[in-house]
């Protein structure tokens, strides 16, 4: 099926679902860096409901995860390496085009089974306009998505996969930039009340210990507070590519 299509008949069944019951405010959860540490691995994969696991190529088990993922029924993304971080996989702007496409390739055979990516990082990379638009234009051949975890003020990302006409979200919430238990838990309640006003929120998290204990504690109570989990994918699709207001205007990335 053509991605145009696919991102309409997930459109329309999401449309047909909400004229039987009241629509809940949708949230989307992807978990990064992950492929490390097999005990954090397997906590994350027992989480409820469609949680995508975004994997990093440059670890040990890698592909013994996306493996066991994809077995599960999750959304298995690539957490593709970008400038400032380092190793073989990882995307930095003074890398000729061939070198960017060649460490691609070899990311996503360490990740088998990824239906998109986001970026690792990337506060340089992904401010760099041609190397973004090759990016996208790439994962449309591929009928992959992308997600923009939008690191930097600067992103051009999210622009041009937009303008590419890519299936792509851009991050709303990062749960853990600070650790702590009181403010993961803060960073949860700042989601779900976004999702409230707007409709749906995309939050971002890591496989630290604040984070996997309330995602273990809260995600189960969803339903009951009036939100639905839904996949990354269908998130896309219920945005149709538009930009939030955070993020661009009238539904044009910034």
């Amino acid at each position: 099926m053509r991605r145009g299509a696919w991102l309409l008949a997930l459109c329309l069944s999401a449309t047909a679902a909400g004229a039987w019951a009241a629509p809940l405010a949708r949230l989307a959860l992807v978990i990064d860096d992950l492929g490390q540490t097999p005990a954090r691995d397997q906590r994350v994969l027992a989480l409820p409901g469609p949680v995508a696991l975004s994997i990093l190529p440059d670890t040990r088990h890698s592909r013994e995860l996306a493996e066991a993922a994809h077995q599960a029924g999750k959304t298995v993304m690539l957490h593709l390496p970008m400038d400032p971080a380092n190793g073989p996989y990882a995307w930095h702007p003074e890398l000729p085009s061939a070198e960017l496409e060649r460490r691609l390739d070899a990311a996503l055979h360490q990740v088998p089974h990824a239906r998109g990516l986001n970026n690792h990082m990337g506060s340089r990379m992904t401010s760099q306009r041609p190397a973004m638009a090759r990016l996208m234009q790439r994962l449309q051949r591929e009928h992959r998505f992308f997600i923009d975890s939008r690191t930097s003020a600067a992103t051009v990302a999210a622009a041009e996969a937009q303008k590419a006409g890519l299936a792509s979200l851009s991050r709303d919430v990062f749960l853990d930039d600070d650790q702590s238990p009181a403010a993961v838990a803060a960073q949860f309640e700042a989601a779900l009340n976004l999702a409230r006003k707007q409709g749906s929120a995309l939050m971002i998290g890591h496989p630290h210990p604040a984070t996997l204990e309330l995602l273990e504690r809260e995600l189960p109570r969803l339903k009951a507070r009036g939100f639905e989990l839904i996949d990354v994918e269908m998130l896309i699709a219920l945005r149709s590519n538009r930009a939030m207001a955070a993020h661009g205007k009238a539904g044009i990335y910034r």
